[in-house]
């Protein structure tokens, strides 16, 4: 008879992403082979699958499953063991990450401030253990405009798309909550992380060329509408794309979407009482607000995880493989949502 097997429960994109950042961090090895496992159980490997790729039994394999479910992060980390004292005091390794943190490009200057405010030398190893152990991981840095938006009227719309959203889930759900965007795919690709051999380098080609513009709507079901356009978007295609949409619903549709010109033109305006009559109605996220609007998920998974490296060695085969993965939409490319 079979034996029985168990998976972990569904990963957030956050703790995806984190697992992975760990894998690929200088964490000790034990701590980079749990995560991984995670991440395995997440894609429905079994204890025995996992168990021959580590060589361990499956027992282990089932405690660091109960450890994750029960710890999460902290489930990844092994218990004290014996040794030497650490160089620094529980007080002063909070410290050194402390003054790390001032300058976190840096961690050469963070040594040297170290050293001065603490009175104690410790290594650069011993420094990118102290910041793993606290859950910090080196990842690229963001660009953010969260400076410039009103956090009480962010907060506000935060929790009125999460009711909308807990409303539209629903089996006897009276609307659609759609999420609605634009987005620009070219011959510059966005650039990921990859695992690549030490001396070489994978290389992205990159040239200048036309831009093959998408305007998608995605809800929290999968469903994805999208149309395809090259050159440039104005307000009157918008209006051209939210009429088709229009014309194509099965129940009243709710539609996100942010505070770009061509949206709050006078032209695009005065469509809305007539959308509303066809049972469209359209909700504008508060300004400098994108992670309010879950689409922008989807643009990001495509230009930096579902477009093949290849893809961009032309126009044509960029766009060949972009509309393979639009299709793929719903069944082969899915996201998880918190």
């Amino acid at each position: 008879m079979k034996r029985p097997t168990k998976f972990v429960k569904p990963l957030t994109d956050e703790q995806r992403q984190q697992l992975k950042e760990i894998m690929k961090s200088e964490a000790p090895q034990r701590k980079r082979m749990r995560a991984h496992a995670i991440l395995l159980s997440s894609r429905r490997y079994s204890i025995d699958q996992i168990a021959d790729i580590y060589l361990v039994d499956r027992d282990r394999v089932s405690e660091w499953l109960n450890w994750w479910d029960e710890f999460h992060f902290d489930g990844l980390d092994d218990d004290p063991r014996g040794g030497r004292p650490p160089k620094l005091t529980e007080k002063e390794q909070q410290t050194a990450i402390d003054i790390t943190l001032t300058e976190p490009r840096s961690l050469r200057q963070g040594l040297s401030q170290i050293a001065t405010k603490i009175g104690k030398t410790i290594s650069r190893d011993t420094l990118k253990r102290l910041l793993v152990e606290d859950h910090y991981v080196w990842k690229r840095l963001r660009r953010s405009l969260r400076s410039f938006r009103d956090e009480d009227e962010f907060r506000v719309a935060q929790a009125e798309l999460a009711e909308l959203r807990a409303q539209s889930l629903t089996p006897a759900r009276k609307f659609d909550l759609w999420y609605f965007d634009e987005a620009g795919f070219t011959l510059h690709p966005c650039v990921p992380y990859a695992w690549q051999k030490v001396g070489q380098t994978l290389e992205l080609a990159a040239a200048h060329g036309p831009r093959q513009n998408i305007l998608g709507f995605f809800n929290l079901d999968h469903e994805f509408r999208s149309f395809a356009f090259q050159g440039a978007i104005d307000t009157d295609t918008v209006i051209h794309c939210f009429d088709l949409f229009s014309e194509r619903l099965e129940r009243p549709a709710l539609v996100t979407l942010d505070n770009a010109p061509i949206h709050r033109s006078e032209e695009f305006e005065e469509q809305i009482e007539g959308w509303e009559k066809q049972g469209l109605y359209v909700k504008f996220i508060p300004p400098y607000c994108p992670e309010l609007n879950l689409i922008e998920n989807l643009w990001r998974k495509i230009k930096y995880e579902w477009l093949p490296l290849d893809a961009y060695e032309n126009f044509k085969t960029m766009t060949q493989a972009l509309f393979e993965v639009l299709k793929g939409i719903g069944s082969k490319y899915r996201i998880t949502f918190a």
